[in-house]
């Protein structure tokens, strides 16, 4: 099998087509083949060029509290505030645990002193309310949920309450298009997460105090650590309420009653990993060198038309989200539409799923595109900035192709 590599242009490969007539198989393959076949939701595909030259000047087996350590982190925080446009007296902090540890990290800090809502309807926005309802165990909660595939209604903000929300949920396929439901002169304070969002849409800081994200996924980075991003209203909200719950120490944005000011200037809350710290640096310069924010989103904005292309016009799929204004153009999830698949139970499309998935890898055509295990069966693909148009163009056929040989196979 032919590994992935890494490649400034990518080449599209010719598959294997030299059958004979008389012995071909029903299912043909493809002519094309994507020439990286990595479409994975996170962690994601490395930024194109990339190669391990790129980490040669880590600062390893070092303290991260040392001169030069410390300098990089800085360094990926400022580049950070830089490359997201994030206005005047916005703060970055690099923190633990990915997404999921600045985000709860957010959650257990800020919240508690007014009521809060919380909109979920993916697997982490879920998560958030297991957190506020189960965890925090907030007094004043609203929870507006929905299945995979469907926005709630985000109409029932209320701008006196804090909010809760998912910008786009990676494993529904369903976002939020615009901020224009948020008040800007909001009394409550607005928590995003926006893990597969950040560096691939634009975003309103008007009308965000916290947004969290990871770099394993617009940015291609590694795993293990999450970006934080307060407002000025968020930290004055750390300076004036402590919430009566204890605060586990990888989650505490407080020291001695106040905002934790360090962690904005390049301190952490544990060790972390100066590797990763590099590659997400490398990744950043990278995003720089190409053009910036504008041109992180054209090439996302390429590559969901690359693969929206193929969606219109497939006969055994559709997007899961039926409304196209929610339709996420970041992570793309496909539910199966034949009458017959469908009729054959969630088991049986789990399976069909894994075959297909199977096979696909089998020809390194693609790569880890199974939904997410606690959403719907079916298959989602990542059309993010460090992905290839060409490579999701040349996909869409293998799809056809693995969809077929698995029926056959089944």
């Amino acid at each position: 099998m032919n590994r992935p590599t890494h490649r400034d242009s990518p080449e599209t490969e010719l598959a294997d087509t030299s059958t004979p007539a008389e012995t071909r198989p029903q299912n043909p393959k493809p002519v094309l083949r994507p020439a990286d076949p990595r479409f994975s939701c996170g962690p994601v595909k490395k930024y194109p060029g990339w190669s391990w030259d790129a980490l040669a000047d880590a600062p390893l087996s070092r303290t991260h509290r040392a001169g030069a350590p410390v300098a990089r982190i800085k360094e990926a925080i400022e580049r950070t505030h830089a490359l997201l446009e994030l206005p005047e007296g916005y703060k970055v902090a690099m923190l633990p645990g990915s997404d999921t540890g600045a985000m709860e990290a957010a959650m257990w800090s800020l919240l508690g002193q007014r009521g809060a809502d919380v909109f979920s309807w993916d697997v982490f926005g879920n998560r958030w309310t297991l957190d506020a309802r189960d965890e925090l165990k907030l007094k004043d909660l609203r929870v507006f949920q929905e299945p995979a595939g469907t926005l709630p209604d985000i109409s029932q903000y209320d701008p006196k309450r804090d909010a809760i929300f998912t910008l786009n949920g990676t494993a529904a396929g369903v976002w939020i298009p615009d901020f224009d439901w948020i008040d800007a002169d909001r009394e409550g304070l607005t928590l995003c997460d926006a893990t597969s969002a950040a560096f691939a849409v634009e975003i309103d800081w008007s009308k965000i105090d916290v947004l969290t994200f990871s770099w394993q996924k617009c940015m291609g980075g590694e795993a293990q650590h999450g970006m934080l991003v307060m407002s000025p209203r968020a930290i004055e909200r750390l300076d004036s309420y402590r919430p009566d719950w204890p605060i586990p120490g990888l989650l505490q944005l407080h020291t001695k009653g106040k905002a934790n000011m360090a962690v904005y200037e390049g301190s952490t809350l544990n060790t972390p990993s100066l590797m990763a710290v590099e590659d997400y640096l490398a990744a950043l310069k990278w995003a720089s060198r190409i053009g910036g924010l504008p041109e992180l989103i054209r090439r996302r904005e390429e590559n969901f038309a690359a693969l929206d292309e193929w969606v219109s016009q497939a006969d055994w799929v559709a997007y899961l989200c039926e409304n196209p204004a929610h339709r996420s153009p970041v992570s793309v999830t496909l539910k199966y539409t034949d009458p017959d698949v469908i009729a054959s139970g969630e088991d049986a499309q789990w399976d069909l799923t894994k075959r297909i998935s199977s096979l696909l890898e089998r020809e390194n055509a693609a790569l880890d595109i199974t939904m997410h295990r606690a959403s719907v069966p079916g298959i989602r693909i990542w059309c993010g900035p460090t992905v290839e148009r060409d490579d999701l163009a040349a996909l869409g056929p293998w799809l056809d192709w693995a969809y077929r040989e698995a029926l056959d196979a089944g």
